[in-house]
């Protein structure tokens, strides 16, 4: 088969990504469909298949330009293979060719892993979702489903959603502006060949947006007051003069129309000083609801959305060789995490079509951190809380589920800390 030459600009978001993998940050997110009976590695494999070709953006291999990464097709056919012993490892390897996705399973679950150069979370759930309804149709001779809600085409869905809606602004202005503060950083031990340790955590969502409906706040700001709550729990007195600050991913899909499977997401960061806390969440909620209205404005998604975009149409930025601009991506990464605490970012409610709904038990997410990062997705009434980090140790988010548990809701634990082939499952109640 000849070489295809068509390539991509990696997305502004994208641009950053290869010059931040390093260590236990990979860079790289998982996305799981927990079913409810075994999974068939050959009719998962027919669905890769029919799936991929769906998906242009996700068959491709990342090469390096002058002055740009870029991503280029490629004729190579996914494979599905039984999952690893490692989660979240490497899919970029410099100077190697090869897809920046994988897909695996293990017994109930169908794994697929990105490297966030091709989508956000957002993006790689509209894959899983599509490939896990073509598992089911055929597992089960099932109607062919649509998702009226995800794809109107190819061209769509490798869209470049930034460049779409970029407006010539101060957009490098507002990146001086995002001068990083030292925030309150965990300091648990950490994994000595920095594997990421993963906490998942289910809970019913009904319950959890009951409580939310009671403190008079919505699902994404209780979970971020959770959050800093038990943030605060961990600390010491001397450390409580530095602020907690939760890193919330904003899908800009909320804000302009865009079908697109590549990244497409601002960040804001919810900051809250801990000598505020009297020892009620009620005294965390006001603050970070304030944080929350204030910088999703109209006016402030649209300077943040520009911000991204900025970096690619400024000339200057433009001529730099790409070895000079990985020297500075990297030292600007470096100061942006020490202002960060953790980074929670919830991907909403997914929904499926009728047919192989009833077929799925729920879906969870997680992202490889420096640090510590939690996704939170919901399915139905399960919503579950995927924690990744290089340490050895949940404290904060043990906390976490406790003040869950204290209010009443029961959550099912299990994790990949344990030895044994199977995660060790736990309850707090």
């Amino acid at each position: 088969m000849a070489k295809s030459s068509r390539w991509y600009k990696l997305d502004n978001a994208a641009k950053i990504v290869p010059s931040q993998a390093h260590g236990a940050d990979t860079r790289v997110f998982r996305l799981t469909a927990v079913l409810k009976e075994e999974v068939n590695k050959d009719i998962l494999e027919q669905a890769l298949q029919e799936v991929a070709p769906e998906f242009p953006i996700f068959n491709v291999v990342l090469k390096r330009g002058i002055f740009w990464y870029y991503l280029e097709d490629s004729d190579m056919v996914p494979e599905v293979t039984e999952e690893g012993e490692y989660p979240l490892e490497a899919l970029y390897y410099p100077g190697r060719r090869n897809l920046l996705y994988r897909v695996s399973y293990f017994k109930k679950r169908i794994n697929l892993e990105v490297f966030h150069v091709l989508a956000d979370g957002t993006g790689a759930f509209m894959f899983l979702k599509h490939l896990t309804a073509k598992y089911l149709e055929i597992r089960h001779s099932l109607p062919l489903t649509h998702f009226e809600d995800d794809i109107s085409s190819l061209q769509d869905n490798s869209a470049d959603a930034f460049d779409t809606f970029y407006e010539k602004s101060a957009g490098l202005e507002q990146l001086k502006e995002m001068k990083s503060h030292q925030a309150w950083q965990l300091n648990e031990e950490k994994d000595p060949n920095l594997r990421c340790h993963l906490l998942e955590g289910v809970i019913s969502a009904g319950k959890f947006l009951s409580k939310a409906k009671e403190y008079n706040t919505t699902v994404g700001i209780l979970c971020v007051a959770i959050y800093i709550e038990a943030a605060i729990k961990r600390m010491t007195v001397r450390q409580k003069k530095k602020p907690i600050v939760v890193s919330v991913p904003v899908n800009l899909r909320q804000f302009y129309q865009s079908y697109t499977a590549r990244n497409f997401f601002s960040v804001i960061n919810v900051s809250f000083d801990a000598t505020e806390y009297n020892g009620t969440i009620e005294s965390i909620i006001p603050g970070v609801k304030n944080e929350f209205e204030r910088q999703l404005s109209e006016e402030k998604i649209k300077e943040n959305m520009n911000s991204y975009a900025a970096l690619e149409h400024n000339i200057a930025v433009k001529m730099i060789p790409l070895t000079i601009k990985d020297i500075g991506i990297s030292i600007f990464s470096f100061l942006a995490e020490r202002g960060v605490t953790c980074t929670m970012s919830n991907l909403g409610k997914i929904v499926m079509p009728e047919g192989p709904d009833k077929y799925i038990d729920y879906f969870s997410a997680f992202m490889a951190a420096p640090s510590e990062q939690i996704c939170v997705s919901t399915y139905g009434d399960r919503m579950v809380f995927g924690e990744v980090s290089p340490y050895v140790t949940h404290g904060v988010m043990m906390h976490f589920f406790r003040i869950i548990a204290n209010m009443g809701i029961e959550v099912e634990l299990s994790t990949n800390d344990y030895d044994g082939e199977e995660a060790e499952n736990a309850e707090l109640s």
